[in-house]
């Protein structure tokens, strides 16, 4: 209250202007209070009952501290410690700034002209008015500044709060936590619930810029492991998403119900694993499946293919193309042929060695398709 004290000190209020002053005290604080009501909406009806008094109480005690420092008593300290909390309860009760400032300057107003009409007939000299004038308007921009002060940091704590309870919504969903688990953590978060949810995997760098060019809803990290971020985006048109990401070095997962967004999340990462060229997880299906259990697929292969260990291992190729054409083009050999650069006669004797290889061929189409499926990596 720097300014307002120095104002203070040029004005000076004798013992029978502070007096009348102080005993207009209340009706001065309910005439603020009535003018706040009538010509600022978002007040209209929050004056009533105990917040109502609330505030009529902080309004008598902000102007008889005025009437202190008027009368060179008081420092200005407590009032401007008051205003800053004034302005953080204000975005509490939901309220913007603008209206509390459009309260400050009603009540500038309203508190002038009654305390200019006790002050008068008290015998303030005309060159007193004028500076009693200036401090009170010094003095209500002060207590503006502190409320607006307390209102931008409250607005940036809640704003921090927000940010880590989305945080810990990401993570929760992406550890796979129980629906009930889930739908607290969306409550803490004040998250509106989608049908669905689609993870993308992106280098930890891009994840922020990306993130503002998508849905507000959307939730994103970017300090995993790896250097890693994800962005878990709702109820996404998938085709419109892919063309956001275009620039990007994004693997996109596939739409799931937003409770299982962790199954998302783990097929991108998977996709990831298997080549850094895959962007959409839609196109890599077959791959993606083959791939679900490493250790098994290997198993499967050397199981199902053990016949063709016996051969030559140039022999053993040849006949693991010929097997995976004549799988795939349903044993049609002309086919075949044209698949494998061959003549057909060529493709009936490779057949026949398989036959012989694998004499319960056609009982085991369904092993031997997978075994082939894929080439080894």
């Amino acid at each position: 209250m720097s300014y307002a004290i120095r104002r203070a000190s040029e004005l000076s209020l004798d013992e029978t202007t502070v007096t009348a002053l102080r005993a207009a005290l209340k009706t001065t604080a309910d005439e603020v209070v009535q003018a706040i009501i009538d010509e600022v909406p978002p007040y209209a009806h929050a004056l009533s009952g105990r917040m109502g008094a609330t505030i009529r109480r902080a309004v008598r005690t902000a102007l008889a501290h005025y009437l202190d420092l008027a009368s060179g008593n008081a420092t200005g300290g407590d009032a401007g410690d008051a205003a800053y909390e004034l302005g953080r309860g204000e975005v509490r009760d939901g309220r913007s700034m603008d209206a509390l400032l459009g309260a400050y300057r009603v009540g500038a107003r309203v508190a002038w002209r009654c305390l200019a009409a006790g002050a008068v007939p008290a015998g303030l000299p005309a060159a007193e008015v004028a500076k009693f004038a200036e401090l009170t308007f010094a003095y209500i921009d002060e207590l503006s500044a502190a409320s607006a002060a307390g209102h931008a940091d409250e607005l940036a704590a809640r704003g921090r709060a927000h940010e880590r309870h989305l945080e810990h919504l990401a993570r929760d969903l992406l550890a796979g936590a129980s629906p009930d688990v889930l739908l607290a953590s969306g409550q803490r978060a004040r998250w509106q619930t989608p049908v669905s949810l689609t993870a993308v995997l992106l280098p930890a760098a891009q994840a922020r810029p990306a993130y503002r060019t998508l849905d507000p809803s959307t939730l994103v990290l970017d300090d995993l492991p790896d250097a890693t971020g994800v962005l878990l985006v709702p109820d996404a048109d998938r085709s419109r998403l892919l063309r956001q990401l275009t620039d990007r070095a994004a693997v996109v997962g596939p739409a799931r119900p937003w409770t299982h967004a962790s199954a998302s999340y783990a097929r991108a990462l998977r996709a990831r694993s298997l080549s850094s060229d895959i962007r959409d997880t839609e196109d890599h299906l077959p791959d993606l499946v083959l791939s679900a259990d490493e250790d098994a697929f290997a198993d499967l292969r050397a199981r199902a293919l053990a016949p063709l260990q016996t051969l030559p291992a140039a022999t053993a190729r040849r006949l693991e193309e010929t097997l995976r054409a004549w799988l795939l083009h349903q044993g049609r050999r002309d086919e075949v042929a044209a698949a494998l650069f061959v003549h057909p006669q060529t493709v009936r004797y490779r057949m026949s060695q398989l036959r012989e290889l694998f004499p319960d061929l056609a009982h085991r189409i369904l092993e031997l398709t997978l075994a082939v499926g894929l080439r080894v990596r």
